[in-house]
């Protein structure tokens, strides 16, 4: 973890040990609601602030902004526990998001550095270690080319997975759309055919 995300643990800590205190302490009123802006503010300031820093910079609408109108809104009702409760778990959640691209980060940062010191390079039936900036790779094939485009173009019969989602959200017919992705999926496939034919024929006069 980094110094920013161990601080938010901390503060993670420190928060939800005072709302399950706060639990057992039976008190009412303006007094119970000073006692939740505690871990309420120690939990959320920073949303708070970027909130704000959000409006005078006239970006309102983003998570920050709406996290603080939840919350406050909740309060606002008499609900402290529920605000200051939706509070921490955002922030618990922000947590597990920021240690999880972090991570990915430092593993995108291993990979990269990962590369060989040579390559084996078949000459006269044996095998030639060279360096791998010196190896030059052979470029795809017109079929290779031709196999690809195809796949993208993706002609689909009876596309499934679309019929059961127009079913699951309540559609009349939800078959209809065979007839039209058939049309659709042609079309696309008949030109993925042509502008692979064009291409040919224009590396052939090359």
């Amino acid at each position: 973890m980094t110094k920013k995300q161990k601080k938010v643990l901390i503060r993670i800590i420190i928060a939800a040990v005072l709302v399950i205190a706060l639990q057992f302490i039976p008190v009412k009123g303006y007094v119970r609601f000073g006692l939740y802006m505690i871990p309420y503010f120690v939990i959320g300031y920073d949303i708070l602030k970027k909130a704000g820093n959000g409006i005078l910079n006239r970006q309102i609408f983003d998570e920050n902004f709406l996290m603080a109108v939840a919350t406050i809104g909740a309060i606002a009702l008499g609900d402290y526990k529920e605000g200051t409760a939706v509070m921490l778990f955002y922030q618990i959640g922000e947590l597990f998001q920021s240690y999880a691209v972090g991570k990915s980060r430092r593993n995108i940062s291993d990979l990269m550095d990962i590369r060989p010191d040579y390559a084996n390079v078949e000459k006269d039936g044996e095998l030639e270690q060279v360096d791998p900036d010196e190896v030059r790779l052979t470029k795809a094939s017109d079929e290779m080319c031709t196999f690809l485009v195809l796949n993208i173009s993706s002609l689909q019969v009876i596309p499934v997975s679309v019929i059961a989602y127009r079913a699951q959200y309540g559609a009349v017919n939800p078959a209809a759309i065979v007839v039209p992705g058939l049309i659709a999926t042609t079309v696309s496939t008949a030109v993925a055919v042509i502008f692979c034919r064009i291409m040919c024929r224009r590396g052939e006069r090359k």
